[in-house]
């Protein structure tokens, strides 16, 4: 799957919300019970800009981030996969903790600890008048869209900005922080509304529409106005459905990639990067090229963002693939040729 713009000609893909510490489990004999937890640099939209950083597209995270101990490796984390952090703001409060409990075949599930902490307290004040010029695409949404006052925050930005550039909004439920489901819902149909892509998995679909069917569910989260819904179905691959500007549908799916899983922390967010990468390097990135993808360009780049979930979840915790091994796992799968 060729792309058609070289790392130079490409423009910047910006990830605004949480940066946290996930505190990830493993064996380790010395401790009770035999499990210990081992502290890694974390958060969808921090994991995605990662992810697109080591696929060598520009990006830019924008959040408030501690400067405590954890605070310094996130941000050096950053600037070691080619993030620009011009973008962030530095804060004593302290950073946010993300216990993960791991079962085979379920969903991670999580416990946070981020009462007051430097991510959540995003302020207005943080945000500059004007994005970069550069900044095509805003990626936003997870936990940072349920806590206050960055959600607040963040939700001003996108709606500043949803018809400047591509918004792309990934809602990555977690009910743990859900106080108030409906109003939490009807706010996320708020930002669906203000993005032109959606990227959501069958658990978030789940939780916000449980009555629905998952056709009904997607056709219910694509009426708002997006151009792009994309939905990611484990093992099963990818799906996503598009509206043209004439009002008609498109649709492709991809296949998932076949490996063994070690866990699937980080899976959505690198799927989400690859995904808007892809758009970003093939000269897709604008609401009006997204709404004019043929359907054989969507089904490739959903491969695309199909192969770095995949990768992911061949390793322990979010460590999202570069170029030249997305490259290479490719040609040792012939369905990804």
């Amino acid at each position: 799957m060729p792309v058609t713009r070289t790392q130079a000609e490409a423009e910047m893909i910006l990830c605004c919300g949480e940066a946290l510490i996930d505190m990830v489990p493993f064996h380790h004999e010395g401790a009770e019970g035999g499990e210990a937890y081992r502290p890694c640099p974390g958060g969808s939209p921090y994991n995605s800009a990662v992810a697109v950083g080591r696929l060598g597209v520009p990006v830019a995270f924008l959040g408030r981030i501690s400067r405590d101990f954890f605070g310094e490796s996130l941000v050096a984390r950053l600037a070691a996969n080619g993030v620009d952090t011009g973008l962030i703001a530095r804060s004593g409060q302290p950073s946010t903790l993300a216990f993960v409990k791991l079962a085979e075949g379920e969903e991670p599930q999580y416990a946070f600890y981020a009462e007051g902490s430097a991510d959540r307290s995003l302020m207005p004040a943080d945000l500059p008048e004007e994005l970069p010029k550069d900044a095509r695409c805003l990626l936003f949404g997870s936990i940072s869209m349920t806590m206050e006052p960055a959600a607040s925050t963040i939700e001003a930005l996108v709606m500043r900005e949803s018809g400047r550039r591509v918004v792309s909004f990934d809602p990555n439920v977690r009910p743990v922080m859900i106080s108030d489901r409906p109003a939490y819902v009807r706010r996320v149909e708020r930002w669906f509304s203000a993005a032109t892509i959606i990227k959501i998995s069958g658990a978030d679909l789940d939780y916000l529409y449980p009555g629905l069917s998952r056709d009904a569910a997607l056709e219910r989260a694509l009426s708002f106005g997006a151009s792009l819904l994309v939905t990611t179905l484990g093992a099963d691959g990818a799906l996503a459905l598009g509206v043209r500007t004439d009002g008609a549908r498109f649709s492709a799916e991809a296949p998932g990639a076949r490996v063994e899983v070690a866990d699937t922390i980080g899976a959505g967010d690198s799927f989400h990067a690859a995904f808007l990468s892809w758009l970003e390097l093939n000269g897709k990135m604008s609401r009006a090229a997204i709404a004019a993808l043929s359907e054989a360009e969507l089904a490739q780049a959903l491969l695309f963002a199909n192969r770095a979930a995949a990768l992911v979840c061949a390793r322990r915790g979010a460590e999202p693939p570069t170029m030249a091994e997305l490259t290479a796992f490719g040609h040792a799968d012939a369905r990804f040729g």
